[in-house]
């Protein structure tokens, strides 16, 4: 798309959250207080987030609301180009969300694909008796190619509660265990697990129980979906922001139309994906700053500020027009392979000033003077070692996408 197209699709959706936005219910009192917790909020409890995610027009995207989004206008979210959309039920046994039945059916009746999800209280009952209450107020799934399956959604409550829920890893893989079991008894599905890496580590002792049954829906805001827990060899949704065009938080299927009504029906094997970040206006970070100084190389004359703005999407359509490449001013998988240059020892230049903000985001306390010497290599090397490449001190490709990552 066009760097105007972009921007004339950007202007489009942006009204859409403003329509959609309903009667916003009561905040819960204290951490303790059901209903108050949608997907994300474990990320905004660790410090991540409010983002402004990348809106990668070819993909394939929807949304995820709950009780805070209230009534959802669902036909200017469909109009908006939302495929899919999952919509928060409930939590522990007893809250329900009160705006479900519109959000649920709604989207559904404007076309689109969806499902329920559940925010896990571990702390308050089992398991089995919350994948109960989840089903009862309509979490359940059926083969009508309009109904994603049900989602578990555990992560971190807020700042003030107990990261993990007072539960030892063990405890934890039990009682997600004893969800996703129910659920299937019930179902003939597992359900999906939406979760962030960080928190999962942490909370389940990097279990990988789960890997091989249930679809991973991974929250992460920071521009790629990668790190994924340990076991799952792709993810299928992505969570890439918590706000955006869309009411709610931000996803993307990783698969086609096609995939994601074949997901719907029953069992689907989601692609390996690439783990080059995607960076759109609004991105921040090391990432960002890291491009600037590559399209700084190419020409452009960035300020190297690690905010993506509206310069910083000029400057990138006009290299991917240079480079042949559809001038979205998007940085996705084929800009990032195109942008970057294999730096070594001797080199200099704005390629050696990103690689090492790239090397010092992951540990190094390099000069940033664009020269590559005996200390930037010494660091590269550090750096493969850790990611079990090979440790020859040479920036190139696959060095780049580990940094990057």
């Amino acid at each position: 798309m066009a760097a105007a197209g972009l921007l004339a699709l950007t202007a489009l959706l942006q009204p859409v959250a403003a329509r959609a936005a309903g009667p916003v219910p009561p905040a819960g009192t204290g951490h303790g207080a059901e209903g108050d917790h949608h997907a994300g909020s474990g990320l905004a409890a660790a410090g991540h987030g409010p983002t402004a995610g990348p809106a990668a027009a070819a993909a394939v995207r929807g949304l995820d609301v709950s009780g805070h989004q209230g009534n959802v206008d669902w036909t200017a979210v469909a109009a908006a180009g939302a495929s899919f959309a999952y919509v928060k039920a409930t939590e522990g046994l007893t809250y329900k969300n009160e705006f479900f039945a519109q959000q649920y059916n709604g989207s559904a009746a404007a076309g689109l694909v969806r499902g329920a999800y559940h925010f896990a209280r571990p702390d308050t009952s089992g398991g089995a008796a919350q994948a109960d209450a989840f089903l009862a107020a309509g979490g359940g799934w059926n083969a009508d190619g309009r109904t994603l399956p049900g989602a578990l959604d555990v992560e971190r409550l807020s700042q003030d509660a107990p990261v993990c829920y007072g539960l030892e890893p063990g405890a934890m893989v039990a009682w997600i265990s004893a969800f996703t079991e129910r659920y299937r008894q019930r179902t003939g599905r597992y359900p999906v697990l939406y979760t962030n890496t960080g928190w999962w580590s942490q909370c389940t002792g990097d279990s990988q129980a789960f890997a091989t049954t249930s679809p991973l829906w991974i929250a992460n805001y920071n521009g790629t979906a990668h790190p994924l827990p340990k076991g799952w060899p792709a993810h299928t949704l992505w969570q890439t922001s918590d706000r955006g065009p869309f009411p709610g938080d931000q996803d993307v299927f990783n698969g086609s139309e096609q995939d994601l009504r074949t997901f719907a029906n029953g069992d689907y094997t989601p692609p390996p994906t690439s783990d080059w970040p995607l960076l759109a206006q609004g991105s921040r970070g090391p990432q960002v700053t890291a491009a600037q100084y590559l399209l700084n190389g190419r020409g452009a004359a960035l300020e190297a500020d690690g905010a993506f703005g509206p310069a910083t999407r000029e400057a990138v359509a006009a290299f991917q027009r240079s480079a042949g490449l559809t001038p979205d001013g998007v940085i996705g998988p084929k800009t990032w392979q195109a942008l970057i240059v294999t730096v070594r020892s001797g080199s200099d230049g704005p390629a050696v000033r990103a690689a090492q903000h790239l090397l010092n985001s992951h540990g190094a306390t390099l000069q940033v003077d664009g020269v590559f010497g005996a200390g930037t290599r010494d660091a590269a090397v550090a750096f493969q070692k850790s990611r079990n490449l090979g440790a020859d001190g040479i920036v190139g490709p696959a060095t780049w996408k580990a940094l990057l990552s």
